[in-house]
């Protein structure tokens, strides 16, 4: 790839001021005399931990690096299910899924917690203008409880390509004669699943929406009163779709496909996807899958392949350029001084990794996600921790950092001692869940992420206590997880050990604070 200097990148998305937020004024301690602290949070869909500051030097996202410079990154950071609403739940309610009961897209949490405050509720009670925006619950499942208001904001279509909705308009038309459902509807006529057009970054929804996102910032700044901001970015979920200029960071050739599309060895049937997974649901893919299914294949060709992970790498540099754009307003009105910001991907993706396309699986490309922490007054700058994390962490985390009392019903740990100390004993695993069909059998998978393995237990769903198989990944051999070693007999005695601790759970594996 070709580099590209921090003067020019800047002068190339002509954000000349946004460097100013990395100015060293977070260095200044709150004292008591300040006014409270706010808290931006910025939820990014289906972001993978794959960015500079992840070590990653393919990826253009100098906003984020520079945020993690200001504040603590953490390494190994879990979401609790690797789907979009299910994670978000546990995130913004403090609980985990065996609490919420919230595995799909469609229940809302309220069905089965009516009374639990969230997150963002929790603050309003406490005196804060909680403001959201953007995905921050899953879309149609919003909670009105949680905000003192709510920001819609208007965009044109996702997909702007004059081709595309030619070919969206033929797709309703089809979809009128063969009398489909709503939601049938909804899967078949969707667009690409890549974008490219030269347009500003207003003329996508994540523009626009930080567009209006920075004047609530200017705004709240002038209020004097205490806030908590949730701007949830849509990107880089499918489709891929990002202005040039962002796909122009990055050239097709420099572009490697997986290392490893395939399943892993011995997994058991049906823990994975198989193809084409998520992206079956996109106009152009749909129909290229079907001639690859023909031909006796189960992956994308190379150059199709490299085509969705540009597009992906170009998302996540659009999505970085808006943070950007935030980060600068929290400098230019001097909110950076007394604001806490977060930022979360609800899950990782799979780009070909173990042979799929998305999320929905148990495995470490799904269940790991970047987690940034900046607190004013910690003198946290540029902190790295591997301590295992879970995003059921953030609300308590939140709450402490703003010298707020953490509910009792929160099931995650604050970080804040994390944060004073990287390097301290931490806890011993981290926790997801995902329901699949194994084997045929309807099952819930309970995964557990230890310093060195990887362990999965898929419990039949009508018999919890039925066991019906297992996988065993060693980190330290293979961090691709391409072999289940759960069967081999050589590592029986490891799969009674682990087997033990998950059944301790969550609790057994907290930290000693």
């Amino acid at each position: 790839m070709r580099s590209i200097s921090r003067r020019n990148l800047l002068q190339s998305f002509g954000w000349g001021t946004a460097a100013m937020w990395a100015s060293p004024v977070l260095s200044r301690v709150a004292t008591s005399a300040d006014r409270r602290l706010n808290v931006l949070m910025i939820p990014v869909d289906d972001l993978r931990p794959q960015l500079g500051c992840y070590g990653d030097g393919r990826i253009v996202s100098p906003n984020l690096d520079r945020l993690a410079a200001t504040g603590t990154l953490f390494r190994r950071a879990y979401t609790m299910v690797a789907v979009c609403s299910p994670s978000r739940t546990c995130l913004l309610t403090g609980c985990r899924p065996d609490t919420t009961q919230v595995f799909d897209l469609v229940t809302h949490f309220r069905q089965n917690l009516p009374d639990v405050v969230t997150l963002p509720q929790y603050f309003r009670q406490q005196g804060y203008e909680t403001v959201g925006m953007g995905k921050v619950y899953h879309s149609g499942l919003n909670d009105q409880l949680s905000w003192s208001r709510w920001v819609d904001v208007e965009a044109g279509p996702a997909w702007l390509d004059p081709r595309t909705q030619e070919w969206q308009a033929r797709l309703r038309q089809e979809a009128d004669e063969k009398k489909m459902t709503q939601a049938e509807r909804g899967r078949y006529t969707r667009g690409t699943a890549t974008e490219c057009l030269d347009v500003p970054d207003s003329a996508y929804l994540d523009g626009a929406m930080t567009d209006r996102a920075v004047a609530e910032l200017q705004d709240l700044a002038k209020s004097g009163k205490p806030f908590f901001l949730a701007v949830g970015y849509h990107k880089p979920h499918l489709p891929f779709i990002a202005p040039k200029r962002y796909w122009d960071l990055y050239r097709r050739q420099d572009i490697s496909t997986a290392l490893n599309p395939f399943h892993p060895k011995n997994m058991p049937a049906g823990a994975v996807d198989s193809f084409p997974g998520e992206m079956g649901a996109y106009c152009d893919a749909r129909g290229l899958a079907a001639r690859q299914k023909a031909a006796g294949k189960q992956d994308w060709p190379e150059e199709y392949a490299r085509q969705v992970i540009h597009a992906y790498f170009a998302c996540i540099s659009y999505v970085d350029a808006q943070i950007g754009r935030l980060l600068a307003t929290l400098e230019e009105t001097g909110l950076a001084r007394n604001t806490v910001v977060v930022l979360w991907g609800d899950h990782g993706w799979h780009l070909g990794e173990n042979g799929t396309w998305g999320k929905h699986t148990n495995l470490e490309w799904a269940t790991r996600s970047p987690l940034i922490l900046r607190v004013p007054g910690l003198g946290q700058e540029g902190r790295v921790t591997d301590g295992l994390t879970e995003f059921v962490d953030v609300y308590p985390t939140l709450a402490a950092a703003c010298g707020l009392p953490v509910p009792a019903h929160c099931e995650g740990t604050s970080l804040v001692p994390l944060v004073r100390d990287p390097s301290r004993s931490w806890k011993n695993a981290a926790f997801s869940e995902y329901r699949k069909n194994i084997e045929g059998v309807g099952c819930l998978g309970y995964t557990m992420r230890t310093d060195r393995f990887r362990y999965t237990e898929w419990h039949r769903r009508n018999e919890p206590g039925t066991v019906v198989a297992r996988e065993l990944y060693d980190h330290r051999r293979n961090h691709d997880e391409n072999e289940n070693l759960a069967g081999d007999p050589a590592h029986a005695p490891l799969v009674q050990e682990l087997a033990a601790q998950l059944k301790a759970g969550w609790k057994a594996a907290r930290p000693r604070l």
